[in-house]
């Protein structure tokens, strides 16, 4: 039986909310020694600061061609309110909580609020349907600090990943379906689609990250669900001189053009709101690639607030609630 006071804490990475707060958030991102080692410990947050210096007026231009600012915290604030009314629309009792691991409301006060209302079980909602220790572990370890202050006063459930869930499945297959009606009098067959997700260090994957794995599967799931005949991946937002993975999206761009390709659906697969990575990347920087290479280059909708996609996300939830296996 569902507790009274259920939580449910959504985890995304966050965004500037201003030009303002461009850099401190990079300081923020590049102080995460969990995902970026820079040198001995001592050196992690001189460096990140000036990492965060060097290269928060290139950063600040591109959000200001997507508004001036992300748009990530208003969306998480749509999911959570959308999933809210989802999960009580039965008479249960759930309240939904927004999490940052770099930016406002971050997740050490998202605890501090949780506990305020008397909470005692909390059901972590990572927004990265694929597993990495990038973002998903980055979260978690986060919250498991901040809970440990608490000493053992909450209950919390962590929701690992959720790359095969039918809903998740049919939530992205229908946004793909929305991008290729987008491409009109054009034959089905004449569009090519490219997946593309965030890119991760390769030590990682040689770790063992699930990440890629989980990635590749999803897009399984998908074209079997919409019978794709054939489709390519490829990673993008990468930084740093460090190995990562690939083909990266630029250069798959370039090699579609070159084999005649002239009608193309970008896939943001492992993003599910959007932040400067879709509006800025894929909605300028690749269609603008792509109108210099002769190509039309056209995105599928984010998933955001979708009732599909809010859907998926509260099967989860009250499979976890329940003591299912997500």
């Amino acid at each position: 039986m569902v507790e009274d006071k259920t939580g449910v804490l959504l985890l995304n990475l966050g965004g500037p909310d201003s030009t303002e707060a461009v850099k401190p958030f990079l300081y923020n991102l590049f102080s995460d020694r969990e995902i970026i080692r820079l040198g001995p410990r001592f050196l992690q947050k001189p460096l990140a600061r000036l990492i965060a210096r060097r290269r928060a007026g290139k950063a600040e231009g591109y959000y200001r061609q997507i508004g001036g600012a992300s748009p990530l915290g208003r969306i998480t604030d749509a999911q959570a309110e959308a999933l809210e009314k989802a999960l009580n629309h039965g008479g249960s009792k759930f309240r939904v909580y927004v999490g940052m691991r770099y930016w406002h409301p971050f997740i050490t006060d998202a605890v501090k609020e949780i506990t305020g209302e008397g909470v005692t079980e909390l059901i972590a909602l990572p927004l990265f349907p694929q597993h990495s220790k990038a973002t998903t572990g980055s979260c978690f370890n986060e919250l498991a600090r901040a809970a440990d202050a608490l000493k053992g006063k909450m209950d919390i459930s962590y929701i690992q990943s959720y790359p095969l869930h039918p809903k998740y499945i049919q939530a992205l297959s229908e946004t793909i379906s929305d991008g290729l009606s987008r491409f009109t009098g054009v034959d089905r067959k004449e569009i090519s689609i490219l997946f593309s997700a965030h890119a991760l260090p390769q030590k990682f994957v040689d770790e063992g990250d699930p990440y890629v794995d989980q990635i590749k599967a999803t897009i399984e799931a998908v074209s079997h669900e919409l019978k794709l005949e054939s489709w390519s991946l490829s990673f993008q937002s990468r930084s740093g001189p460090v190995k990562w993975t690939c083909p990266e999206t630029e250069e798959t761009i370039k090699k579609l053009a070159a084999e005649g390709v002239k009608n193309l659906l970008i896939v943001p697969v492992s993003f599910v709101s959007d932040h400067v990575e879709t509006l800025y990347e894929m909605d300028i920087l690749y269609k603008k690639l792509g109108s210099e290479l002769g190509i039309r280059v056209e995105r599928a909708p984010s998933l955001n607030s979708s009732p599909a996609f809010i859907e998926a996300l509260a099967d989860i939830v009250l499979d976890a609630a329940t003591g299912g296996k997500d």
